[in-house]
């Protein structure tokens, strides 16, 4: 919890911040920012992906995982469902740029492979790096939100709060059945998954990659361990 702790106090300043300076952030501003921190993004990714002992696991849980994902296209349930809640709270009435900026602000900093990511590596092997970084991206993201949207964005530090500490636990919890061997080919998976969301910041593809889609590929060494174990044994045998 200590790390999405961290992030939430980032969300919160980066939303003082922003409402400070609102209308005084250029896009130039907010593109060099985002270049920098998708370098970030890209070598939190690859360190976590040559931690792995077992190659193979990678690429084919990465591979079975994609395609369950586009299957369900996972991505584009995840957008729909941020969009479902804008449009209903804005009909609620209210402030409708509070409203703006709590919503298209907790989405962005909920929902995404980070968040899980970093929610996984913090649960079971106490790794915040994950999270912190991304509580930095949030907290920067935040400034240019607040100051365009207002005060809303501050408050999404609740949801924040709720759900990535609430994986947290959660795989922290789970993580104690889980042999260590999995765990790393897991963080392994994961950190692919990391490095496609930096590429995605940098802009580098004609089509942004799907990594939402990609997602299922991290659960996968939980199927893929015991069963190359197994097969292992029998060519053994």
């Amino acid at each position: 919890m200590t790390a999405t702790i961290i992030n939430v106090i980032l969300v919160l300043a980066g939303s003082l911040l922003g409402l400070a300076f609102q209308n005084r952030i250029s896009d130039r501003f907010s593109s060099g920012l985002t270049a920098a921190l998708g370098l970030c993004v890209l070598g939190i990714g690859i360190s976590s992906m040559i931690s792995t002992s077992d190659t193979l696991c990678v690429i084919v849980c990465m591979a079975v995982g994609a395609l369950l994902g586009e299957a369900v296209d996972i991505e584009k349930r995840m957008d729909s469902v941020g969009e479902a809640i804008r449009r209903r709270l804005a009909r609620s009435g209210g402030n409708s740029r509070f409203v703006e900026g709590f919503v298209s602000a907790s989405v962005l900093f909920c929902v995404g492979a980070m968040a899980i990511n970093g929610s996984m590596e913090a649960g079971m092997n106490h790794n915040y790096d994950i999270i912190i970084s991304k509580g930095v991206i949030d907290g920067l993201t935040s400034i240019t939100f607040a100051a365009a949207m207002g005060v809303g964005v501050a408050f999404s530090a609740l949801p924040v709060l709720l759900y990535q500490g609430g994986l947290t636990l959660l795989f922290s919890l789970v993580g104690r059945g889980i042999p260590q061997e999995t765990v790393t080919e897991m963080s392994a998976v994961g950190g692919v998954i990391i490095v496609g969301i930096g590429i995605n910041m940098l802009g580098l593809p004609k089509e942004k990659l799907r990594v939402g889609n990609m997602l299922p590929a991290v659960f996968l060494p939980l199927v893929y361990q015991p069963l190359s174990q197994w097969l292992a044994g029998l060519a053994g045998g």
